[in-house]
């Protein structure tokens, strides 16, 4: 097995994990925030591609949207991590651009939930076809075991930082 290369180049001796847990830790912490800063950028291409006025920190209110029908603001702040006034600048934001609508909440006639508009719909949709391309392009050459490790790795990773 060869050893790992990090994203600054440098190799990571496959012993640094059982010599030197922090060398380990230090080396998992630079690829972690590597990643975190490409994923940022790949954040605003993404909110770009569904709308050139989308803020990117408004792209994964509209992720989760996709996967439901409608979601409870309580339950996006939850996920989310945010303060609901946050939360309500963003509704707005992506509302204004004709992504997302409140909805009544069938179940509370007080509340509302949060929906993605049929355009929002649309749009998201053709840019994740477009990101799901780039990732089958990018990763073709990888053998699907490593893609599906890789999958489960990162996993287990976000469980251990929640």
């Amino acid at each position: 097995m060869t050893d790992p290369v990090l994203s600054s180049g440098s190799r990571l001796p496959d012993s640094v994990g059982e010599a030197a847990p922090g060398v380990a830790a230090a080396a998992l912490e630079r690829e972690v925030l590597a990643l975190w800063r490409r994923g940022r950028s790949h954040m605003a291409a993404s909110a770009r591609a569904v709308d050139p006025k989308l803020d990117p920190v408004c792209y994964p209110l509209l992720v989760l949207l996709r996967d439901a029908d409608a979601i409870a603001m309580a339950d996006l702040i939850g996920v989310l991590g945010i303060e609901k006034s946050t939360l309500t600048r963003r509704i707005d934001s992506a509302g204004r651009l004709g992504l997302v609508e409140r909805i009544p909440d069938p179940y509370d006639a007080r509340a509302r939930l949060v929906a993605l508009t049929p355009e929002g719909r649309r749009r998201l949709e053709e840019q994740r076809v477009e990101t799901f391309r780039r990732w089958r392009d990018r990763l073709a050459l990888w053998d699907p075991d490593d893609v599906r490790q890789l999958a489960t790795l990162m996993h287990r990773l976000g469980d251990i930082l929640d």
